[in-house]
């Protein structure tokens, strides 16, 4: 009987998604291919594994734009929720594999390192080559299970590597995923910037203001709905299966990502706290270098097998915040 229930939700699939809809049995497999649940399709798998990680949890303890202990601004883990949730809504409404979709959401920033972007932009001063995204990848494929990996489906690993960077992934679900990230992000950074005082909601562009909304939840649902109508009609035409916005809510949105790198990413607002971070993971770089035996035991002995630097660095990107600043007391304050 308990055969029959992954069936029919296969079969489902079938009959209610848009033929542009990845197709569950349609996978192309897993790198090591292992026998299928009776009740779950291979992307509901994927997605309770990464629900069940280490790396999925400890993103509630990694900076998202302000390094804060308090409840009040986003976290990599609630803006992981965040992209779930209207990647979801999204996906529902186009008729895509909403499990795939899922899958993806929850699992592309698990390569994030503690500090958010400054942790990842120290990581890769030092080590040569680290971008969070590879990173995600590296979690599932390798680091998790200790060491044995999650063993997903080719197509989340793509939506999760190609998140971000300059290929897209190969699925549409994949394309949402990439697309609702950025409007995720750019929406709750505006909220979480004028609750830090760092800019009043009269100080964003009017262009913003005017073409997107003067309240978050406006201006994602802004985003949302000229997503869902812009990309219906795109399907309607057969042409060119993509992903879209609008033309001019994709200006208002240029418009506001400018504004956001000039005066909050790269603004002087974060400077004091993101030049503290960059030293403490630099200096815990440094000292796990000249000190890899110090390291958690799967960490160290990885580094007889892909290196030092690998190592270290996989150490390091899977701190959190509060636990690289309790390592820094410990190796480096009397």
């Amino acid at each position: 009987m308990s055969l029959l229930i992954r069936n029919i939700t296969e079969q489902a699939e079938e009959t209610s998604l848009s033929p542009f809809a990845q197709i569950s049995k349609n996978t192309k497999g897993r790198t090591n291919p292992e026998q299928e649940c009776n009740i779950r399709t291979a992307y509901q798998r994927d997605r309770d594994r990464i629900i069940h990680c280490q790396s999925f949890r400890s993103l509630k303890g990694k900076t998202q734009v302000f390094i804060v202990n308090e409840g009040l601004f986003r976290t990599r883990l609630t803006h992981t929720l965040e992209v779930n949730q209207i990647a979801r809504t999204v996906a529902r409404v186009l008729k895509l594999n909403e499990d795939l979709t899922e899958a993806i959401a929850i699992g592309h920033d698990l390569g994030h390192t503690c500090f958010g972007h400054m942790g990842e932009y120290v990581l890769n001063r030092m080590s040569g080559k680290f971008k969070h995204n590879e990173q995600s990848l590296r979690v599932v494929d390798v680091l998790e299970r200790d060491g044995k990996g999650l063993n997903l489906t080719f197509e989340v690993r793509d939506g999760i590597l190609n998140h971000t960077g300059p290929n897209k992934p190969k699925t549409l679900e994949g394309k949402l995923v990439r697309q609702v990230d950025r409007i995720a992000y750019l929406c709750h950074d505006v909220q979480d910037s004028i609750n830090a005082g760092i800019f009043g909601m009269k100080d964003l562009p009017a262009v913003v203001l005017e073409g997107l909304g003067e309240s978050h939840s406006e201006r994602v649902n802004t985003f949302v709905t000229d997503m869902i109508n812009t990309t219906k009609d795109k399907f309607s035409e057969g042409t060119d299966i993509d992903i879209y916005q609008g033309k001019e809510v994709l200006e208002a949105m240029n418009v506001l990502r400018n504004f956001m790198f000039k005066n909050v990413y790269y603004g002087e607002s974060c400077s004091q706290e993101k030049k503290k971070a960059e030293f403490i993971v630099e200096s815990l770089y440094t000292y796990f270098i000249n000190h890899p035996e110090e390291m958690p035991l799967k960490y160290y002995s990885s580094t007889n097998e892909e290196g030092l630097e690998r190592g270290v660095t996989d150490f390091i990107a899977s701190c959190t915040d509060s636990y690289a600043i309790q390592l820094f007391y410990d190796k480096f304050v009397p």
